[in-house]
């Protein structure tokens, strides 16, 4: 007869036990969730960068949103676009914080980025953005594009050109300034310069005589008017109403690799979306991305553009309906006709030197698929059509033409 030491007993009592306590359990349960259900990666670190838009992936964060679905967030306050960019296609972030235009032209290989795939199956904001023009503009009663003409006519032939800054070429700010300075006839590769600032640092180059306007996301601009340097000339939404801006963006590999993460992660969004989209929470949110870990700038410099409290620095004072929104009007649905308006501003500044895949790239990129498959599990209705046309300051985009658009614009740089 073999004898059964003590420690042998003990563990084949705490077997039986935890047999009998299981007893009543589905398989596949490990203690807190099924197996296999969470997200395949856990640890997300999220690029940001210091703009009142990082607000979604930051209140996700700050209120649990993305502990609750699984996720262990990190928040990583990048220097530029740039880094933003190259942090992701490292590895070193996960998901990111990123300007509309970026995850087209890292698939794309365009202006300098190595060819990297990216998607975007959220879009994180929309409006909220503006050009601001200095004081010297606003003394000589420069305030559009018209005006500014032959101001900028008179410097170039002086050998001293105007300059504007935006803070990424392929993206949203670089496309709103262009599109705007061109409906006045300024061609901004020709007539004036076009420099790259990254967006915390547009105020401090406005001061020191740097730049003669700008482009960007708040709170710079309001922050400008605020520090007596300039004014805002036009607000983006006045170019074209809820307009697509920053998104939530992977890379294409990760996606693929772990789509549960990808859905957890929107699905956090979501709830920090709706909640930033209720105005009395509005004061709170901005209190927390103001802290120096995020933006790092007074909270009320953030809050009253925020409340679509527009005060324009050249008399102007606004309370403006369409200011940032985060989730309201389908505000998170990546639609494709978006990413073939982005495609056709490519075309006509010169960054393509063919017709690029006005359809294969919008559907490569943007992923209405996976933004309904975490919307679905998390309950929530999608019923959003795709758009076909969209209108902005000065006539109307057609999808299913987007070439003879991209040619029809009297400042263009075709070839």
């Amino acid at each position: 007869m073999t004898r059964t030491t003590r420690r042998e007993f003990v563990r084949r009592a705490g077997a039986s036990a935890a047999a009998v306590l299981l007893s009543g359990v589905p398989r596949g349960w490990t203690g807190a969730a099924y197996a296999g259900d969470g997200p395949e990666v856990a640890d997300i670190r999220f690029g940001i960068i210091a703009l009142t838009d990082c607000a979604p992936i930051v209140i996700a964060h700050e209120l649990g949103y993305f502990k609750k679905f699984g996720i262990n967030s990190t928040i990583s306050k990048e220097a530029s676009w740039a880094v933003i960019r190259d942090k992701l296609s490292l590895g070193e972030n996960q998901a990111t914080h990123m300007l509309f235009g970026m995850p087209l032209a890292s698939t794309m290989g365009l202006a300098g980025s190595p060819v990297k795939p990216m998607v975007i199956p959220w879009l994180l904001n929309r409006n909220g953005q503006a050009i601001t023009l200095n004081n010297k503009l606003k003394a000589a009663g420069a305030k559009t594009p018209a005006q500014i003409k032959p101001i900028a006519e008179k410097a170039k032939a002086a050998g001293n050109p105007l300059t504007f800054a935006m803070t990424f070429p392929p993206g949203t700010h670089a496309m709103w300034l262009r599109y705007w300075l061109a409906s006045g006839g300024i061609n901004p590769d020709h007539d004036v310069n076009l420099i790259t600032i990254p967006p915390p640092q547009m105020v401090a180059n406005m001061k020191v005589g740097k730049m003669d306007g700008f482009c960007v996301g708040e709170p710079w601009n309001n922050r400008a008017i605020q520090d007596g340097i300039g004014f805002t000339a036009v607000t983006t939404q006045q170019l074209w109403k809820d307009h697509p801006e920053k998104v939530c963006a992977f890379t294409e590999e990760f996606a693929t690799k772990n789509p549960k993460s990808v859905k957890a992660i929107l699905k956090a969004l979501h709830l920090a979306s709706v909640d930033l989209d209720k105005m009395e929470n509005r004061p709170k949110f901005a209190e927390i991305v103001s802290r120096p870990s995020y933006i790092n700038t007074p909270s009320s410099t953030i809050l009253e553009r925020l409340l679509g409290k527009y005060v324009y620095g050249d008399g102007r004072v606004e309370q403006d309906p369409n200011c940032m929104i985060f989730s309201n009007r389908n505000c998170n649905y990546p639609q494709q006709i978006y990413a073939k308006w982005w495609l056709t501003q490519f075309r006509r500044w010169g960054m393509t030197k063919t017709p690029p895949d006005y359809d294969g790239i919008p559907q490569r990129v943007l992923r209405p698929d996976v933004y309904r498959e975490a919307m679905k599990e998390l309950g929530v209705a999608t019923n959003v059509a795709e758009e076909q046309k969209v209108t902005l300051l000065d006539g109307v985009f057609d999808g299913k033409v987007p070439e003879r658009y991209a040619r029809s614009f009297a400042v263009n740089n075709v070839a």
